[in-house]
């Protein structure tokens, strides 16, 4: 199977990349060279928001694209003209925010989405972006394109530093505020299970939306800090507190506290999704401890600190403030 990947081969992209190569495909990246790719994969160099960008793929031809684009929508529209005839099959790997919010507990592939436009050439709020570039495909391939509408993800190369955040921090120990409620399930997706997916749908050229993240609840926060407890830190003592005193105190749920939600409508949206598709289409997901032992273990081999993605800010709750609320 040779492999067109698009969109930089740093987190998810890298995840595609290995598991592709692991498959024995042939594999070509086009990026920008920042960072190297895995070793194996053909690159081609260009930038998609540049003019002449897609020059290296004017030739050529492939069984599959794997896109991870997720700034302005027009660069998807672009490569997708370029390459309509002389690929197989694309897959878009996009987002959940794309549903309109607020969404229903348990709500599937069908709900509202929000508006957008292929042809946005400006960056825009990631949802639009994410739901542009969707567009795109629709209008160069119709139905044919798979678009994979990840949730939270996790495991090694994570450039948003929400799982090692918790890591490092558990591995100072002392007492950890931990955000309740110890039982609040969790809904995620291993970087390693979503490329393994997006792999096989490629290869069954499957098409479409689909929610590709774990059931709700595969996982709890408890279950979560206490993997992160045996991997890091086993002499850190979790405090658990309830969700009412940390939002009274102005703690920032998802960025101060990274991966956590307070039950709510916010909560809802991105913790209780429908993945029946994706589960009917070969989905599986590995244990949260093995995600957390793997993403750790990558930490160490790189010094513990983790890549930071330029567009995202930093993730955690400053010590001070901690020790604030733990009093």
């Amino acid at each position: 199977m040779r492999l067109l990947l698009l969109g930089g081969t740093e987190f998810v992209g890298r995840a595609v990349a290995e598991a592709a190569l692991a498959r024995g495909w042939e594999v070509t990246a086009l990026n920008r060279g920042t960072r190297p790719a895995p070793e194996g994969v053909r690159v081609l160099h260009g930038d998609r928001t540049a003019e002449g960008g897609l020059a290296a793929l004017a030739t050529g031809e492939w069984d599959a694209v794997a896109d991870t684009w997720s700034w302005a929508p027009a660069a998807v529209r672009d490569s997708a003209r370029l390459l309509n005839g002389r690929i197989g099959h694309y897959a878009y790997v996009s987002s959940r925010s794309v549903y309109d919010y607020p969404l229903t507990s348990g709500a599937g592939e069908a709900a509202a989405v929000v508006d957008s436009s292929p042809d946005l050439t400006r960056e825009v709020p990631y949802a639009e972006a994410k739901r542009g570039a969707e567009l795109a495909l629709e209008a160069e391939f119709g139905g044919s394109a798979l678009l994979a509408r990840a949730g939270l993800i996790l495991g090694p190369y994570e450039d948003i530093g929400r799982l090692p955040w918790w890591l490092n921090r558990i591995a100072r120990g002392g007492p950890v505020l931990a955000p309740g409620p110890r039982d609040l399930p969790l809904q995620y997706i291993d970087v390693r299970d979503l490329a393994g997916w997006l792999l096989d749908a490629v290869a069954a050229r499957l098409a479409g939306p689909y929610n590709v993240v774990s059931p709700s609840g595969h996982a709890t926060m408890g279950e979560l800090l206490d993997a992160c407890v045996r991997a890091a830190g086993p002499a850190a003592e979790l405090r658990w507190t309830d969700p009412e005193k940390i939002l009274a105190a102005g703690v920032a749920p998802w960025t101060e506290l990274p991966i956590w939600l307070a039950p709510g409508e916010l909560y809802d949206f991105l913790h209780t999704g429908s993945v029946e598709r994706a589960l009917a289409a070969g989905l599986r997901c590995r244990p949260v401890a093995e995600t957390v032992e793997d993403t750790w273990a990558w930490l160490r081999s790189i010094g513990g600190e983790a890549p930071q993605r330029a567009d995202r800010p930093p993730v955690g709750l400053d010590p001070e403030r901690e020790a604030e609320l733990l009093k």
